[in-house]
């Protein structure tokens, strides 16, 4: 018998739209344009892009399209066909200079801001049966063997492990709980602003990162 190939692998990818202090996301134009540039530059065999939502900025009033969206990824997705599934959401860190790959999030929502639908908690649970602000949920995902790959294309990757209270860790921490719930995997990457690295240049990150998700899949 010959060896098995790479398992199948269906990637959806979530970007956000502009929020308190970040008029224009770059993850808006990221998740937008991330199709037509993947279809002219093409994945490795296996490799299938799902689909590219951009998502308010906002908690708990988004989260009914936060699970739409995820509901709406997994019908699309034949489960017969032994696929893995793996939800890929980016979010901006004005202030950093590299890309950070954010290997956990935490049970709490404390928002500097209000979110673009006017919600501010503090010092709330995410999901109350979880326990207290101090519970933590870890992506399934290699981030030390995804760090590897991207750091040998020459990206600059850290790994995090505080992805912020903001909605970022917010929507974070809900997909990894659903992602559980349904055998799928999650990942939340930061990118920093385009006048920090160029809107081209993350493009191409994404797509290394895509491809450095299936790999270690």
């Amino acid at each position: 018998m010959g060896s098995e190939g790479p398992t199948p692998v269906t990637i959806h990818v979530t970007g956000f739209k502009k929020f308190q202090g970040v008029p224009k996301n770059p993850t808006e134009r990221l998740v937008t344009n991330l199709r037509s540039y993947v279809e002219k530059r093409g994945l490795p065999a296996g490799v299938t892009l799902g689909s590219c939502i951009v998502l308010e900025t906002a908690g708990e009033a988004a989260l009914p399209a936060l699970c739409r969206v995820i509901e709406s990824g997994t019908s699309a997705t034949n489960s017969s066909s032994g696929r893995q599934v793996v939800w890929l959401h980016l979010g901006v860190n004005s202030g950093a200079f590299k890309f950070a790959i954010e290997q956990q999030t935490v049970n709490e929502a404390t928002f500097r801001c209000p979110d673009e639908l006017g919600w501010q908690p503090q010092q709330l649970p995410i999901i109350a049966e979880d326990g207290g602000i101090t519970c933590k949920r870890k992506t399934s995902c290699s981030a030390e063997a995804i760090l590897e790959l991207l750091n040998k294309k020459r990206y600059e990757v850290t790994i995090s492990d505080d992805a912020g209270r903001f909605v970022c860790n917010y929507v974070y921490y809900h997909s990894l709980r659903l992602a559980e719930e349904k055998g799928h995997k999650t990942l939340f990457v930061h990118v920093p602003p385009f006048y920090r690295i160029s809107e081209e240049t993350q493009m191409q990150f994404v797509v290394a990162l895509l491809e450095a998700i299936a790999s270690t899949c």
